[in-house]
């Protein structure tokens, strides 16, 4: 079975980006002129996904704003020459669906993704962290397309310096791969120091998993911290049906911190045809 909902768990504080998300969710920052959230949509469904389950918090009713249909603004954006923005926005209710459920706490990824179990339903469904944006829908596709022909979950893999290992989801993988994987996931480490990582494979911000995840989420134990962690149930996950885990295939901005987002809107800016060559010609004149 095909996924084609898209979850996205959207309701951390964004306490790295205070004070501005104490107002402004940290997913509706722009990337340029485009809220990250949006850019995110635009990738679920260019993979196909046409039910967006946007896990939010009720102090955020920024977002829950953001999904409503508004006719008014749309009409106001196309008088003003922004068809694109207003074509991706007239989408959300019409040729996608959007839900939004909520996790009361925050409790870690493993509970928030149990927090869409009840729209999600029985079937498997894509999994994209906010957090990082993806130049294009390749990658997704290619998780989707991977779950779809084995019935098995898919995640997306990179190979990282080992001294980088710690900051991430490391994965162990059963030999005879091929280099470039697809792998057979055997074991899951959630941030390891890096003399105890079992390789220098992370797991990054995309996933296609079957609806059995869910199983895995309800017998999760707390980490000493409280969450409960979204690894430790794709561990018990590929202790009963593999769990295969592809390298990325695309260009990747980690919005999770000041840097990385600013480094996603300069970037966002120099691809912009109309904007480009003033942003350079002005970072040439800072630089130099």
């Amino acid at each position: 079975m095909k996924a084609h909902t898209a979850v996205i768990p959207a309701a951390g504080l964004g306490t790295r980006f205070y004070p501005v998300t104490k107002a402004v969710p940290k997913e509706l920052l722009p990337i340029f002129d485009v809220p990250a959230l949006q850019l995110v949509m635009d990738e679920a469904i260019g993979a196909g996904c046409d039910h967006i389950v946007l896990v939010s918090s009720r102090n955020k009713p920024g977002l829950e704003n953001y999904v409503t249909p508004n006719p008014l603004i749309n009409s106001k954006l196309r008088d003003q020459g922004r068809h694109d923005i207003a074509d991706r926005l007239a989408r959300i209710g019409s040729d996608v669906r959007v839900s939004i459920t909520y996790q009361d706490s925050p409790r870690g990824l493993g509970h928030a993704v149990g927090c869409a179990r009840e729209v999600v339903g029985d079937e498997p469904f894509a999994l994209l962290l906010p957090d990082e944006l993806r130049g294009d829908s390749g990658l997704l596709s290619l998780l989707i397309a991977s779950c779809e022909a084995t019935g098995q979950s898919a995640i997306e893999l990179k190979r990282v310096p080992m001294e980088e290992v710690s900051a991430y989801g490391v994965v162990s993988v059963a030999p005879g791969a091929p280099v470039e994987g697809p792998f057979e996931i055997t074991d899951v480490v959630e941030k390891p120091k890096m003399e105890d990582a079992p390789s220098d494979l992370i797991i990054l911000g995309r996933y296609v998993l079957t609806a059995d995840i869910f199983e895995e989420i309800d017998k999760l134990q707390p980490h000493p911290n409280g969450e409960l962690q979204l690894t430790d149930a794709l561990l018990s996950q590929s202790l009963r049906t593999p769990v295969l885990g592809h390298l990325t295939t695309t260009q990747r901005w980690d919005t999770g911190t000041p840097l990385g987002w600013l480094e996603a809107v300069l970037d966002a800016a120099l691809a912009r045809p109309e904007i480009a060559p003033q942003l350079k010609a002005w970072l040439q004149t800072r630089l130099g």
